[in-house]
């Protein structure tokens, strides 16, 4: 069996040792999640490690047995694959380009406004239904409850802190409703605020609900979506090289097997 062959194979055996755990996680999700965000992660996790088991076998197969129409199946899909990563690349980029956060005077965090983020964006939490599913995963991850164990931190102490985006947005009200500081988590309307920001009335000092309907909540989501696409986007230059290659080591071993195919053919 040629280099190409062999390499083809190697990878693809890793492949499919890789997808075993992954099908184990959804199928394990899917009988013991209880939450709400854990039952979102079921399907994709089955659905990728069914996708990376049946890939490698037939790439395992394919270049292994010198079965051709499943050596070309293979190259298919992974056509496919580097086509489908390189768009969703380049629309990670795009989409991520706008929104950053505001630095406020004499805070330690930045706050965050939903208009500043891309239409693409915005519609994703923009429906009432998705975001109540998105809400329902920030309470039940307990976003805020490492402020709410501060109840003694003095005002000019949590003003210094560093505050994720989802905790500035989600946590407390914003900085232009000028409320009145108790805790991280509690704070004083006093008199009625002349802000025109809606989120001012969205506050509540109810654990369940604090900034959860705010805009601002919303922003600090998007921004760590952003931040998150980033990061993807970068590895997914790397792995579309590494798919490249790959695929033209398979491209090596589906000419093989054409070759010893015509080669071993009986003449009339």
């Amino acid at each position: 069996m040629r280099v190409s062959n062999n390499l083809v194979g190697l990878l693809n055996f890793l492949t499919f040792l890789l997808s075993i755990p992954i099908l184990s996680a959804g199928i394990w999700l899917s009988h013991k999640a209880s939450t709400v965000c854990e039952k979102f992660l079921e399907k994709p996790v089955i659905a990728l490690g069914l996708f990376l088991m049946l890939v490698s076998i037939a790439g395992l197969v394919g270049a292994c047995c010198r079965v051709n129409w499943l050596l070309w199946l293979y190259l298919l899909v992974m056509f496919l694959l580097i086509l489908l990563l390189f768009c969703f690349t380049i629309f990670a980029f795009v989409v991520t380009n706008k929104g950053a956060g505001e630095v406020l005077s004499g805070k330690g965090y930045k706050e965050y406004r939903l208009g500043d983020y891309s239409n693409w964006l915005q519609k994703r939490v923009g429906d009432t239904k998705d975001w109540n599913r998105i809400k329902s995963c920030l309470i039940d991850g307990k976003v805020c409850d490492s402020l709410k164990k501060e109840n003694s931190t003095p005002a000019s102490q949590f003003y210094a802190q560093n505050l994720s985006p989802i905790q500035s947005g989600c946590c407390k009200p914003s900085d232009d409703c000028n409320f009145q500081y108790v805790s991280p988590t509690v704070w004083n309307e006093g008199n009625a605020t002349t802000s025109t920001n809606p989120d001012c009335k969205a506050w509540s000092n109810d654990p369940n609900t604090l900034c959860f309907n705010c805009q601002a909540c919303k922003a600090g989501v998007l921004q760590n979506i952003k931040s998150d696409w980033k990061k993807v986007a970068v590895v997914n230059i790397i792995f579309l090289i590494f798919l490249i290659a790959v695929y033209s080591v398979g491209c090596c071993a589906f000419r093989n097997n054409r070759a010893d195919s015509y080669r071993w053919k009986p003449y009339a």
